[in-house]
């Protein structure tokens, strides 16, 4: 399996940081990869979000689990590999930690994860700016 972590702190609320990842049709405002995203149903687990990158390529994300202010994992089938990022939000001497922790298995995992996780820094910040601006 291969793994990566990354995290940054935020003047915003865990529910400010929460209702920004919650608003699937907005991700386009804060990550400058998403063309569009639409989810199947509520920000819950089990539902389906279809995301489609500037470049006309899809992802299908099944929500893992959700837990309303505090976390939401998204999983991805890719051919020969899983793709699973867990979204995880903590209290930090009175602000928020924001951490994105993606893990691969399968064939392929350590060519392709830091392609898929090179722009975690910049997709991190403009999401914490876009919730402080909430």
């Amino acid at each position: 399996m291969w793994s990566y972590e990354y995290t940054v702190t935020t003047t915003a609320t865990a529910t400010a940081v929460f209702a920004t990842w919650a608003d699937v049709t907005g991700w386009r405002a804060w990550n400058t990869d998403v063309g569009k995203a639409e989810i199947d149903g509520p920000f819950a687990a089990g539902s389906t979000i279809t995301m489609t990158t500037l470049d006309g390529g899809e992802v299908v994300l099944r929500l893992a689990e959700v837990e309303p202010d505090r976390l939401f994992v998204d999983e991805a089938t890719m051919p020969g590999m899983i793709v699973r990022t867990v979204h995880r939000l903590a209290a930090a001497d009175g602000k928020t930690e924001v951490t994105y922790r993606m893990e691969i298995t399968g064939d392929g995992a350590a060519e392709v994860g830091p392609m898929i996780t090179g722009d975690f820094p910049e997709t991190m910040a403009a999401l914490v700016a876009h919730a402080e601006a909430r």
